[in-house]
């Protein structure tokens, strides 16, 4: 089949390709054209060449190449070191799902399903996107994790925060500001001194995790909180919280949840030691997230927003993401549960009675 012209891949590179067989010699590769016509112009250069005998193939891709290119682009070295170690110069399509499985059982044979998904599946999936041999992976089962979709009553998150500014007054601070902004805890981190305004109300993130900037309303209580911040405000290019985002962060938020929940504050030995196993207590179900799921409730619970609502105040780029909360209040619909027929009267049933004994006092009572 002879070398077809193949346009740029929307999102994935702005060259045209050529694609085929000339004299039994397949070239499936970039021109490294952005014009078209001049695309076809590579493409009859390789055709002469190849007629002449002086046409180069090149070498077979393999993770190692592709790995060093994905980094040298800018792509995170951390997880790749024993991929690399484990893959070498294994030829890219020789790496399909079997093989990445394969990977994930002999460098992580006791992880957790996220663990795996996060350190073996991702990277691998960044390089093959990066070389241009993308293809559906499948994640392993459970890969998200354990999924939470609780959120904070009033007096469950005041429980919280008091938990938080006994650990520290700054921690305290931050979970206001998320319960009351729902911004994202890396958003809020990302937040300086100089994008707050009290006298306002206002506050500003100029870039987030869906890539539009995040403007935030600072209530009374968010205000209050900010006015007693112990660095103060007047830090011009600081950013407004000493916090960063990690392990040392999210076992802070441990210790506050452990007070909350009136047991003592677990602590850690020393730096990078792992955090000690507590028994389960009241909250130890409270993440970082929960605090941008709870504003989320409680704008939809107290505030009366819908979808498009919750997507107006920027936190949610799409409906479809916003909707995930509907289930947080009672439909208007769900609420027609009211008109159906009820009993003119009920048993009295003692603590412990079984439903036979309650069935058999209705009888008793006649009704």
């Amino acid at each position: 089949m002879p070398i077809k012209l193949i346009s740029p891949r929307s999102g994935k590179t702005p060259y045209y390709a050529g694609r085929g067989k000339h004299l039994g010699v397949y070239i499936d590769r970039s021109t490294k054209a952005r014009d078209r016509a001049l695309a076809r112009k590579v493409i009859k250069k390789w055709e002469a060449e190849i007629e002449a005998g002086q046409f180069a193939i090149p070498s077979e891709p393999t993770f190692s190449t592709a790995a060093i290119g994905y980094m040298n682009a800018g792509g995170e070295r951390r997880p790749l070191a024993p991929l690399l170690k484990y893959f070498q110069n294994k030829p890219l399509k020789q790496i399909n799902q079997t093989a990445i499985d394969a990977a994930a059982a002999a460098l992580m044979p006791n992880a957790t399903a996220a663990t795996r998904n996060r350190e073996i599946y991702t990277p691998v999936s960044a390089v093959l996107k990066h070389a241009g041999f993308d293809f559906k992976i499948r994640r392993p089962k459970g890969w998200r994790g354990r999924i939470i979709r609780r959120w904070l009553w009033p007096e469950q998150a005041w429980r919280v925060i008091d938990g938080a500014y006994r650990i520290d007054a700054e921690l305290g601070i931050l979970c206001v500001m998320l319960l009351f902004g729902g911004l994202r805890i890396s958003e809020q981190l990302a937040m300086v001194c100089d994008d707050v305004r009290l006298r306002e109300a206002f506050a500003f993130v100029p870039d987030s995790k869906n890539g539009e900037p995040q403007p935030v309303l600072l209530t009374p209580t968010m205000i209050r909180a900010l006015e007693a911040h112990p660095r103060s405000l007047k830090r011009p290019g600081s950013r407004l919280f000493r916090f960063h985002k990690g392990g040392g962060l999210d076992f802070m938020l441990i210790r506050a949840c452990a007070v909350a929940s009136g047991i003592e504050p677990p602590r850690r030995v020393k730096r990078g030691s792992k955090w000690p196993k507590l028994p389960p207590y009241e909250f130890d179900w409270v993440t970082w997230h929960t605090f941008r799921r709870t504003y989320a409730t409680w704008m939809r619970r107290y505030g009366d927003l819908d979808d498009k609502d919750l997507v107006d105040t920027h936190r949610w780029k799409t409906i479809e993401s916003a909707s995930r909360y509907a289930q947080t209040v009672v439909h208007e619909a769900a609420r027609k549960a009211d008109l159906l027929p009820f009993p003119p009267k009920l048993p009295k049933a003692k603590l412990g009675a079984s439903a036979a004994d309650c069935a058999a006092a209705s009888a008793i009572d006649g009704t």
